[in-house]
């Protein structure tokens, strides 16, 4: 796995068998929490398999080192790779609208404002 120190890093993780949706949530959401591994920017949770994605800013050697960690992740399979782009959490952000716009020809504004109210968008009820 190569590290290259200050950029943002995608960690995936999937859970040993048997590990339930709800353990497997847990142990991702405290590796998330683990502010030593870097300014956590995004996550998310899979359905089926158990486990989740992970982008980790990565500002210094040390939380760099915090990668190879798997904390509470240990026996989990883990893959940790640098982003191309994403330099920071901003670049992230940024990457984010290049994309929705440059290949999709729409704004992340224009695309919430079509949302509908769904109970599901648990984003909406922050607003």
């Amino acid at each position: 796995m190569p590290e290259v120190s200050g950029r943002c890093h995608l960690v995936y993780a999937l859970a040993p068998d048997g590990t339930s949706a709800r353990e497997a949530n847990d142990l991702l959401n405290e590796y998330v929490a683990d502010r030593s591994r870097g300014l956590a920017v995004w996550h998310d949770h899979f359905i089926g398999e158990h486990g989740g994605t992970v982008v980790l800013e990565v500002r210094d050697e040390q939380e760099e080192a915090r990668l190879r960690d798997p904390g509470p992740l240990e026996g989990w399979q883990l893959s940790s790779h640098p982003l191309t782009f994403s330099l920071t959490a901003v670049g992230f952000s940024a990457q984010t609208s290049l994309t929705l716009e440059g290949y999709r020809d729409v704004t992340l504004d224009e695309l919430a404002s079509a949302e509908t109210d769904d109970p599901r968008y648990w984003w909406r009820q922050r607003q």
